[in-house]
């Protein structure tokens, strides 16, 4: 017998303003994690190692660095004559003015996709976001909403250590530990009655998801801007409606998962995992894809000291990094220093140069005896930490303050 016909659909997000200068001129789901990957990698390794071969990447900013990274699915076994991985791109001319061009929330995406799904005709669609980190094998989502016969069933977490659960969406279940039948659900609210948060990692019944999709439209689009259906995020309508009708369900995820969407949580994620794989990184049979180019084996040289860090291949360490992340390539200098920092591919760190509570984007360089963040920075505000675009040049001596912005191409 035949299992049940998946769809996966990977929402690659929007703008991603909320990393500043990090995603000026990239979509976020290609910015790089852990050094050797880009967070696409991890949605659709996920995806792969669950046996879900129907993928649908949906890109709604800045797609061409996206289309680059995924290399029509080649990593991940996803470049299939049927099947595979399929990027949707923003389109005109295709529909009414609300159904066209780019989306206004991932509930919206859904509606404007809801022909091309229906026509796929899958028994189960999987809804991913593509900001996040986690290893997770969502056959045993699938199976758990076929079982309980759900309309819409959510991956479910503890909200992670250092984030806010008012920045999520908060679900109250049966079992009281985030499994079970759905008992109640609020969107980013100002007072979160649990802990439990959606990871963004939903399976629904999608003959039920086109019909509230449509129900919704016909009573918000009358009253939304143009070219805006009124259906916003999945949590602002769409759950809400699915709740109504008693059949959501959630089950628990066992393991690690952060939102990685911000500053301060990107790098707070980087230092959970620099330690320890914390199931991610280091699964045996279950490995991070990717399309990274092969490079040469990193180089300790003597007087380097690397503590508790990632190393990518390519690099070339000479003087001191402690609690950070190097890209590809990276190099730093004797008597240089990096601290609680990531470093993207390609970016040289010289003498006597001191970076720490930073993030730097690829192909920069930090001059000599330059100064950017600071030790007192606190991680867990994203003003504070320091953010450097990409192809910037910080000169010999320079100071680039705490919390400092540093737009791509920057001379300082």
């Amino acid at each position: 017998m035949r299992g049940p016909r998946v769809l996966a659909i990977v929402q690659a997000g929007g703008a991603g303003g909320r990393m500043e200068v990090l995603t000026r001129e990239r979509a976020k789901p290609a910015l790089s994690f852990a050094g050797a990957y880009q967070l696409i990698d991890f949605p659709l390794s996920i995806l792969t190692h669950s046996g879900i071969s129907d993928v649908w990447l949906s890109v709604q900013f800045l797609g061409a660095t996206l289309e680059e990274q995924v290399a029509n699915g080649r990593p991940w076994d996803l470049d299939r004559t049927r099947g595979g991985l399929r990027l949707l791109m923003p389109e005109e001319g295709t529909g009414g003015l609300d159904e066209e061009g780019f989306a206004r929330g991932n509930a919206d995406q859904l509606f404007r996709l809801r022909d091309q799904v229906s026509a796929f005709d899958p028994d189960v669609l999987v809804v991913l976001s593509a900001d996040h980190v986690y290893s997770y094998d969502v056959s045993e989502l699938v199976e758990a909403h076929l079982e309980a016969g759900a309309e819409a069933t959510l991956l479910t977490t503890r909200t992670p250590s250092g984030d806010d659960a008012r920045d999520h969406a908060v679900v109250e279940t049966a079992d009281g530990n985030g499994g079970g039948r759905v008992t109640g659900f609020a969107y980013k609210p100002d007072e979160p009655a649990t802990d439990v948060i959606a990871t963004e990692v939903i399976a629904y019944d999608p003959r039920v998801l086109r019909e509230v999709l449509e129900e919704l439209h016909r009573e918000l689009g009358a009253d939304a801007e143009e070219g805006d259906t009124g259906l916003g995020d999945f949590g602002d309508h769409l759950v809400p409606r699915l709740l109504e009708r008693g059949r959501v369900h959630a089950v628990p995820l066992e393991g690690y998962w952060r939102d990685v969407g911000q500053p301060h949580l990107y790098l707070r994620a980087h230092q959970e995992l620099q330690a320890e794989g914390r199931g991610v990184l280091d699964v045996p049979g279950w490995p991070i894809l990717s399309r990274q180019p092969q490079r040469s084996p990193a180089r300790l040289l003597q007087g380097s000291e690397v503590v508790d860090s990632l190393v990518s291949p390519g690099c070339r360490v000479a003087g001191r990094v402690v609690r950070s992340t190097l890209g590809p390539g990276v190099e730093v200098h004797a008597g240089a220093s990096v601290v609680d920092s990531v470093v993207m591919a390609g970016t040289v760190v010289h003498g006597g140069a001191h970076v720490a509570r930073s993030i730097i984007d690829t192909r920069c360089e930090v001059g000599e005896g330059a100064r950017v963040g600071s030790e007192q920075a606190s991680l867990d505000d994203a003003e504070q930490l320091t953010l450097v675009g990409r192809d910037s040049r910080i000169a010999a001596g320079a100071v680039v303050a705490a919390g400092a912005r540093l737009e791509p191409g920057t001379t300082a």
